[in-house]
């Protein structure tokens, strides 16, 4: 089995798990639908913020594994977004939804931060 293949079962499986696990964090309930005192309401509400992160968490990688599956199907995938150069082989192993090189990568994160 070639590593292309490797990667995009890996990515097939984790999108599966993500779609799974959106699935009953949007069915879920946070709290029950009866009177609280205000320490209930706040942890309500924590809980609920938790649950938003963790939510839009799992969303963002579902729509990065989509894009990746999507630049294997174009045989695109493998290639820097930002500087059209290969991306190592032991990067896409590791994380299969990268859509940027090392160097690119470290290059956005630092303009984020800044």
């Amino acid at each position: 089995m070639s590593n292309l293949e490797t990667i995009k079962k890996k990515l097939i499986l984790r999108k599966e798990e993500l779609e799974n696990g959106l699935s009953r964090l949007y069915k879920e309930k946070v709290s029950e639908d009866i009177v609280q005192d205000t320490a209930d309401q706040a942890l309500t509400s924590s809980l609920e913020d938790i649950k938003i992160s963790l939510h839009n968490t799992e969303l963002d990688e579902y729509k990065m594994i989509l894009k990746a599956l999507d630049m294997i199907e174009k045989g695109t995938y493998g290639i820097c977004v930002d500087c059209g150069k290969p991306i190592s082989e032991k990067r896409l192993l590791l994380f299969p939804n990268s859509t940027r090189c090392l160097i690119c990568q470290e290059a956005l994160e630092e303009r984020e931060s800044a």
